[in-house]
């Protein structure tokens, strides 16, 4: 039996900062790091992994554990504004994979998602499925999935990246908190939702830009009185500063 650590999926919330997050794996370069493999399969019925092709949830991640156990160990970066019902009734997630989440304050986030799509359904914003997910997970494994939010990583990148390492059994590399600005193969189908992180070449805090907030728009605050009980729910859990 392989005594290779467990591949990690980071299953986060639509614009909660999750591909800086995931820039910061890819920087490391000891990870075979997958973005948002689950959703392009959803959306294209194919998904290309460790020279395969494979067309369904169970055979991508059968395709995940055989890669982590032979090759080196993966993350995956994944969102919730897709369902993935199959996967989550395949016991191997819960106990063969670390299953971490990533939330932002819905506000922020509901605002950046509707900037890039305006027509955005009321499941896309994806707090309540992310809740969903994190339910299954907690129930299976009997304990509480680490949680980390977008906003903690901005304000203090170092503590919180160091301390998701040692959760999830990860040497801490500060290092891989700065990059060369550039867009990466990884996202290049849906590269423009990815801009910022393409331009940056760190972690900052930027101004908002000029955009419809709850605070303007009447839609995106009943979005975002809709989700907010599900951002509390996973907030009570979030990584601590």
């Amino acid at each position: 039996m392989s005594t290779a650590p467990k591949p990690i999926v980071l299953w986060a919330v639509p614009r909660s900062r999750s591909t800086a997050f995931l820039r910061i794996m890819l920087e490391r370069g000891d990870l075979e790091v997958l973005h948002e493999p689950f959703s392009y399969l959803q959306v294209d019925g194919h998904f290309e992994v460790a020279g395969r092709r494979v067309t369904s949830a169970i055979e991508l991640l059968d395709v995940i554990l055989e890669v982590n156990a032979n090759e080196r160990r993966v993350f995956v970066k994944e969102t919730s504004d897709y369902t993935y019902t199959p996967l989550l009734e395949d016991g191997r997630l819960y106990s063969e994979v670390v299953n971490t989440f990533m939330i932002r304050e819905p506000r922020g986030a509901i605002s950046s998602h509707y900037a890039m799509n305006p027509d955005a359904t009321l499941d896309e914003y994806g707090f309540e499925y992310l809740h969903v997910i994190f339910d299954a997970v907690r129930s299976a494994i009997g304990e509480v999935p680490l949680v980390i939010d977008g906003d903690d990583l901005v304000s203090d990148p170092e503590a919180t990246v160091r301390t998701y390492c040692e959760r999830v059994g990860l040497e801490f590399k500060s290092e891989a908190l700065r990059w060369d600005p550039g867009q990466r193969a990884n996202w290049q189908r849906t590269d423009r939702w990815h801009a910022e992180v393409a331009e940056s070449s760190g972690l900052e805090a930027k101004t908002s830009k000029r955009r419809e907030t709850p605070d303007t728009n009447a839609h995106l605050r009943r979005v975002a009185e809709y989700h907010q009980p599900f951002y509390d729910a996973l907030a009570r859990h979030r990584l601590a500063g």
